[in-house]
């Protein structure tokens, strides 16, 4: 089924939106989920809210990009559910591990008065990774941006984790040299 039809059964309120959207869009879903908790109850049940989450936000919202829109429901849900576990000393998945790599590049002073270098801030980071040749791009959107694990990324790319391990390494430094050389305060 097309992404069009998917969106129309939202805006029109009917109840084949779940299940086309679940059939499509499920696995891919469900794997965000899974990379980020590693706790398959878990991703389960905030594949359901994304589902909810979608119901609710449209209308009004029309996304122009079903998979990018579901997607980045399910990482913000299971990104909640991470912080929810681990307030409670449980969890699991990639989470601790890709924020240990990319601590460099995150202030942990942010408050509302920065929210102005916050957009300057993804604003830079786009234009870096537009700048990475395609693979390394990649590579790096699934490590940081979906919680792929080293081990996946290896398999899928047709690389050695060590070979993956370093690919990732050198676009995250020259993008922590990057952002130092435009001001921003790491």
């Amino acid at each position: 089924m097309e992404d069009i039809q998917i969106v129309q059964f939202y805006w029109d309120r009917d109840e084949r939106a779940i299940p086309a959207t679940a059939d499509k869009y499920g696995n891919y879903c469900t794997a965000i989920a899974k990379n980020i908790l590693g706790i398959p109850e878990d991703a389960e049940e905030c594949v359901n809210d994304t589902y909810m989450r979608a119901w609710n936000s449209m209308p009004p919202h029309r996304p122009n990009v079903l998979s990018a829109f579901l997607g980045k429901i399910t990482r913000n849900v299971s990104l909640n559910r991470y912080k929810q576990n681990t307030a409670d000393k449980r969890g699991g998945g990639e989470v601790p591990a890709v924020l240990e790599e990319i601590a460099e590049l995150v202030s942990d002073t942010d408050s509302v008065e920065q929210e102005v270098d916050r957009r300057e801030l993804v604003k830079a980071i786009d234009a870096f990774l537009d700048r990475l040749p395609t693979e390394k791009r990649s590579l790096f959107l699934c490590r940081y941006w979906y919680f792929d694990s080293v081990s996946d990324l290896a398999s899928r790319f047709g690389m050695t984790e060590n070979h993956v391990s370093v690919t990732l390494n050198r676009p995250r430094r020259k993008l922590h040299n990057d952002l130092l050389e435009r001001g921003f305060d790491l």
